[in-house]
């Protein structure tokens, strides 16, 4: 009799703390009505965010808004950070930084302020260093002659980066187009678009969904054919990827990983 009592306990339990998981966390809407405003640096008085809704608006040109909810005692971004609030009063606010750093900062009520916030729609970037080159090689008794040119496009990239609060900001770039052309005296050997998503055999998927297909260089002439290097790089990050693109003497092109 004791052993039944003791599993239908077990069972009631389990089926208590299902029911627990499963319920969605309400968000905390004093906590968010408290946030609504403009915030600044408590000790420089430089504007961080203002909070308008349910989304964050920063002060710089380039982060795109983001969509926040107050869940428990954590700001949660739309992107899926979260950020420990510490403390929080309706002209204070105190959170922690994804480095664990405390952030502090202070409402602006003056209406001056509210009136000198214009937000308008966020910069997407561009990030190229050249538009068009070309040159004349030679090879054994053939000249050759190459184009590289620069497209920029309408095609976004979004990249992930962190702003002076340590917050996880999105900031938008514009991808580009490599086309390059390769002649043998007026006859034409190679002439073709690169664009990112044909390096997805040689870049990690998660690094080239952020990455821009920056700059194509020329490198040199040998036996093999033409050497030219592609580079893939998130935009204001140190890692970048360096594929070769060999153009051969029958007018065919291969591609190899040269460093990251």
């Amino acid at each position: 009799m004791n052993r039944f009592f003791i599993i239908v306990l077990s069972v009631v339990a389990l089926m208590a703390c299902s029911g627990r998981e499963g319920k969605p966390v309400a968000e905390n809407k004093e906590a968010k009505t408290l946030l609504q405003g403009i915030w600044v640096d408590a000790e420089s008085g430089d504007v961080s965010f203002r909070v308008k809704g349910d989304t964050i608006y920063y002060a710089d040109s380039t982060s795109q808004p983001a969509y926040f909810r107050v869940i428990g005692d954590s700001l949660v971004l739309g992107s899926g950070a979260s950020y420990g609030i510490v403390k929080q009063s309706p002209h204070l606010f105190w959170f922690s930084n994804q480095n664990g750093d405390v952030v502090k900062l202070e409402k602006n009520d003056d209406p001056i302020a509210e009136e000198a916030f214009v937000h308008d729609t966020p910069r997407v970037l561009s990030y190229t260093h050249q538009v068009k080159t070309d040159s004349v090689v030679n090879f054994g008794a053939e000249r050759y002659h190459w184009y590289i040119a620069i497209n920029p496009t309408k095609y976004k990239v979004v990249n992930h980066t962190y702003n002076e609060d340590g917050m996880e900001v999105e900031n938008v770039y514009y991808d580009n187009i490599m086309h390059v052309a390769v002649y043998q005296g007026s006859r034409e050997l190679y002439s073709s678009d690169f664009r990112k998503q044909q390096y997805a055999s040689y870049v990690p998927a998660d690094f080239l969904k952020e990455a821009v297909l920056g700059n194509m260089e020329f490198s040199h002439i040998d036996a093999a054919g033409l050497h030219f290097n592609a580079t893939l790089c998130i935009p204001d990050g140190a890692s970048c990827y360096l594929v070769e693109s060999l153009i051969d003497y029958h007018g065919k092109m291969t591609m190899k990983l040269v460093e990251y």
